[in-house]
């Protein structure tokens, strides 16, 4: 649900964006949480995978704690809302209601082809018709009728338009209606939509197309909006190969060109994409250095030889707040605070493993960041039974067909031919679902037609 229908806000002109979410949350019915995020321990360096799964986040709690981390960046009041031209808007939330800055229509203007008439017919034809653009015609007389355009000026003193369907001449050119018309029939007289200082659209409301073109009409150049995050992808692993087929051990890298689209089709502005390898000094250069609001890792988050990012961010001073989520697949992922301003979201590096870490921290992050108000949750009953963990939430692709969810095939951790061809994602309580049994689904950015689609 979009938040076009948040209550307006006379004072809204100067609005941050911790007070933009806050109008969001109320229009969805969802209270504003605290924004302490309480932090786990930091495991001691060499700590087993074991112990970090035991103190691992439930799936719903890391959605929030995501959620909540974003918050506190919005309160410090380090995201400002900008003012943004429109044809870089689509996608933003409005930081400041939109006002009509004219009347629409600004004059009365013919909605048909036809005649503009003056009094009862039939009608002697001026020789030189109206068309739109022009500057105001002369006015009529009565018995008078003139040739107009859609959307010309209508000249004073008209009493209709009669559509060009609708009228015949004679042979003295003299113009006759095949229907009564009544007066003022097909004319949208001036203000009719909206006037000068109306309000259109509340703060809160997501930049789709049709507010594009509404602003454009309203007189509007520039939107002022909540801007985009910017995030920075940082690919780690020896082992990816950027072009051609595997071989001698290596493989192909699939989230260097997945990531990027992804986010931007979550709302954020993608700065860079880095590829540093297993080097623990690259790592540790790149973290310092950014200035990004939101930096992503790819693998990395276990505790195997080659895997920095627990220890880089706790050289760094980083505060850990998720880390690992009982969910497979994806559970090693994790996010920390990296600077006041600032977080990271660490996903795993199997490609499937890694589109969960986006669904479960970075979706519930970025929204946040670009006040968008949260998806409504819905659920479909499963045509087939989906296997689920003893313990852990899973999250398995479907597609939809009518009204049921069916699972795919081929969702293991380093697979994604079952991730491309869904619909959907859906969350799978522990202990599995049985076939027919209501579960919740995550719409997919390019399934859900939605202006997440943004991918340029």
């Amino acid at each position: 649900m979009t938040a076009r229908g948040i209550r307006a806000n006379e004072d809204a002109e100067d609005l941050d964006v911790e007070e933009v979410l806050a109008l969001v949350n109320e229009h969805n019915g969802h209270p504003t949480p605290d924004d302490h995020v309480p932090a786990p321990t930091s495991p001691a360096p060499g700590s087993g995978n074991a112990d970090r799964h035991h103190k691992a986040t439930a799936w719903p709690k890391a959605r929030e704690i995501a959620s909540r981390a974003a918050r506190t960046v919005a309160r410090a009041g380090r995201r400002a809302p900008v003012s943004v031209p429109l044809d870089a808007a689509l996608g933003l939330t409005l930081a400041a209601p939109l006002t009509a800055l004219t009347d629409l229509p600004s004059f009365d203007t013919s909605a048909m082809d036809g005649w503009a008439v003056a009094g009862p017919g039939p009608w002697d034809v001026r020789d030189e018709g109206v068309l739109a653009g022009h500057a105001e015609p002369e006015p009529l007389t009565d018995g008078e009728a003139v040739r107009i355009a859609t959307g010309a000026r209508i000249p004073p003193d008209t009493s209709a338009v009669l559509r060009s369907e609708h009228g015949r001449t004679d042979s003295k050119d003299r113009l006759h209606g095949t229907r009564e018309i009544e007066p003022g029939q097909d004319i949208r007289p001036r203000g009719q939509e909206c006037r000068s200082g109306d309000q259109l659209l509340a703060v809160g409301t997501l930049v789709t197309p049709a507010v594009l073109g509404l602003a454009a009409a309203a007189g509007y150049d520039t939107l002022t909006a909540v801007p985009r995050p910017r995030v920075e992808v940082l690919v780690l692993g020896d082992e990816l190969l950027v072009e051609g087929l595997p071989h001698d051990g290596l493989i192909r890298d699939a989230l260097g060109p997945m990531l990027p689209s992804w986010l931007r089709a979550l709302g954020a502005e993608v700065t860079a994409l880095r590829r540093l390898g297993d080097d623990a000094k690259a790592l540790h250069k790149a973290l310092t250095k950014s200035d990004a609001d939101l930096i992503v890792t790819t693998g990395g988050t276990a505790a195997g030889p080659v895997d920095h990012v627990h220890p880089t961010l706790q050289r760094i001073g980083a505060e850990l707040l998720v880390d690992g989520v009982k969910v497979r697949p994806g559970h090693p992922m994790l996010l920390a605070r990296t600077k006041e301003d600032q977080h990271l979201v660490g996903l795993p590096g199997n490609p499937l493993a890694a589109v969960s870490g986006l669904l479960t921290l970075a979706e519930p992050l970025l929204r946040t960041l670009a006040a968008r108000p949260a998806p409504e949750s819905y659920t479909l009953p499963l045509r087939e039974a989906a296997h689920g963990h003893p313990y852990d939430t899973r999250l398995i692709p479907v597609v939809l067909r009518g009204d049921h969810a069916v699972p795919l095939h081929y969702h293991g951790p380093a697979m994604l031919r079952g991730m491309a061809a869904a619909d959907a994602v859906a969350v799978v309580p522990p202990g599995g679902a049985r076939a027919g049994q209501e579960t919740e689904l995550l719409d997919l950015p390019w399934a859900s037609a939605g202006i997440e689609v943004c991918f340029t």
